[in-house]
């Protein structure tokens, strides 16, 4: 089955708007974890905008299923990630103007770095993926580093209008196929949601996919457990 990460970072968001202690993080990670969950996915940013240090390891403690842990490939989180060692952790670009991820990972441009990130994670016995737009280059210098996994970037086939719908599922079909020759996992993620995952989840050889944002805001009308299960169902489904 395609497995699916839960991203509670906008848990996390709501908690901060007040700087109290609710919603709890860990009860909210419970509950998908109970759901069927796989994975719980967190970013921890650069300006703890939702997710704070003490929630990734209180949940680094806790979850009985595995931990993502989305981050910057920066010092001090690389730091922080291999003291926690979550089951993998997932390299993106950040940008401290964004509202969220607004593109994939620029791995060619510094393959050689990253390559030593790579390395040390793998020291530490972390998984590594890379959260990269569904382009041949980036897909090759990813296998490059050694990385296990690539997370193709979804958003602009969530985002794009009908006519380009099509063109960029392509896009993301090719740069799977292209991944499973390099020896790479592939999963997917940002912008799915119950109406556009199905076409994603027909994608051969797709190994997992993350989702937050949609199943928070479809949590707010019919709770939390059953917005998981709705993306679960859908995965179900495309197993056949």
């Amino acid at each position: 089955m395609i497995e699916l990460g839960v991203n509670i970072d906008h848990i996390a968001t709501l908690r901060e708007a007040r700087k109290g202690e609710h919603p709890d993080i860990i009860a909210a990670a419970k509950v998908c974890e109970l759901a069927g969950a796989h994975q719980i996915t967190v970013h921890l940013r650069q300006d703890r905008r939702h997710i704070q240090d003490r929630d990734v390891r209180l949940l680094a403690e806790t979850l009985t299923t595995r931990l993502n842990l989305e981050m910057a490939a920066e010092e001090d989180i690389i730091a922080i990630a291999r003291e926690i060692r979550p089951t993998s952790v997932c390299l993106v670009p950040e940008n401290r103007q964004e509202v969220t991820t607004e593109g994939g990972l620029d791995v060619a441009s510094q393959r050689e770095r990253l390559t030593q990130v790579v390395a040390g994670f793998h020291e530490a016995g972390v998984k590594v993926s890379m959260f990269i737009d569904p382009e041949p280059e980036q897909v090759e210098a990813s296998a490059e580093t050694r990385a296990d996994y690539v997370e193709l970037h979804t958003g602009a086939y969530a985002n794009a209008p009908q006519n380009e719908v099509m063109n960029e599922l392509n896009r993301i079909v090719q740069a799977a196929a292209r991944a499973l020759n390099c020896g790479l996992v592939f999963n997917a993620g940002h912008g799915l949601n119950v109406h556009n995952l199905a076409a994603v989840a027909a994608i051969s050889g797709l190994n997992e996919v993350n989702i937050g944002h949609s199943i928070v805001a479809r949590a707010v009308f019919v709770g939390l457990h059953e917005a998981v299960r709705e993306i679960l169902n859908i995965l179900r489904s495309a197993d056949g």
